[in-house]
């Protein structure tokens, strides 16, 4: 067998995702350019997350500035509105970003979002930002979800 079908064959039994990445739109991001959002488990988009479970957001991006910190803002956009979503950890530098961040680095952000029991079944837009410390965002992604 081809060394490289092993590869993708294996990375797909070990659980990592052979899906394609998810689908975003920049919603401003200031200081950072954002190369690639995955979400696992998202088998299809937009990605639908079930109540009780956790979810893997990885964003891959690079940085325009120095930045000793980096802070993560979550809101879901219902009906125009947003509304904080809780992530457990907001530090990105807690998130797989070795601080302090380096200007023209490329950094893997890395993070849990919980999709709490009690959230109603909706479709909504999330908008996910890393904050630099400016409170300028590093990344502004937006990307649809039905909670299920």
């Amino acid at each position: 067998m081809d060394s490289r079908i092993c590869v993708v064959v294996l990375s797909c039994l070990f659980g990592l995702t052979c899906a394609d990445p998810v689908k975003y739109v920049d919603c401003g991001s200031a200081t950072g350019k954002v190369t690639m959002v995955d979400i696992n488990p998202c088998a299809s988009q937009p990605c639908q997350l079930h109540k009780g479970q956790d979810y893997s957001v990885n964003v891959t991006f690079s940085s325009g500035v120095m930045s000793t910190t980096s802070t993560a803002v979550v809101h879901g956009i219902i009906a125009g509105v947003p509304i904080p979503f809780p992530i457990p950890v907001g530090d990105g530098c807690k998130s797989g970003i070795q601080c302090p961040i380096q200007k023209q680095q490329m950094y893997h952000y890395q993070t849990t979002l919980p999709v709490r029991s009690e959230y109603p079944a909706i479709k909504l837009v999330v908008e996910w930002e890393l904050r630099d410390d400016d409170k300028k965002d590093l990344f502004c992604i937006k990307f649809p979800v039905q909670i299920v």
